[in-house]
């Protein structure tokens, strides 16, 4: 991103092949429309270079595009009012599937979709530390430089989360 920020636009392909797939997930997790989050991470990366004078030297580079993603999510919902989360199941959960046996593909599948339907069903705060935590990998630290919070607070909110998440997907089962 030093790069870029200097002016060598080239490099910004190599971020693009390194990032894209990870901003489409955490897209994905927080609205669960493929098509949408394919424009949002397009959206990242024309904000990743209108503003890398922002990118700080010694900064780390996720946690400024996680912080720039969370932006452009959040102008997306205003912009849409109140963008609902709606999972379609289509082409990224196929691709999820590769096992041999029918019975254990549709079983995953069920799983993933109640997993998702119960993701749904979480607080948009609750969803997005969720999905920086565990669908991203993002450590504690780096979530809480993005929310602009403590590390603490960012714990309290995962287990909570997750608590919470827990109980819906139980009551799914059910």
């Amino acid at each position: 991103m030093l790069k870029v920020k200097t002016g060598d636009l080239d490099k910004m392909g190599l971020l693009f092949e390194r990032y894209h797939r990870a901003l489409l997930a955490f897209f994905y997790h927080s609205t669960g429309q493929s098509a949408h989050s394919e424009d949002l991470v397009q959206t990242v990366f024309y904000r990743m270079l209108k503003y890398r004078h922002t990118f700080i030297e010694n900064g780390e580079f996720r946690t400024w595009m996680y912080h720039l993603a969370r932006n452009v999510l959040n102008d997306s919902i205003k912009k849409n009012h109140r963008m609902s989360y709606q999972s379609d199941m289509t082409s990224m959960s196929e691709q999820a599937f590769t096992e041999p046996s029918a019975d254990k593909q549709l079983e995953k599948k069920q799983e993933h979709e109640n997993l998702h339907a119960a993701l749904a069903k979480l607080s948009s705060e609750h969803r997005e530390v969720l999905v920086l935590s565990r669908f991203q990998d993002l450590s504690y630290n780096e979530i809480a430089d993005i929310l602009q919070t403590t590390e603490g607070n960012i714990k309290v909110k995962v287990h909570r989360a997750m608590k919470e998440l827990k109980s819906i997907y139980l009551k799914e089962m059910i």
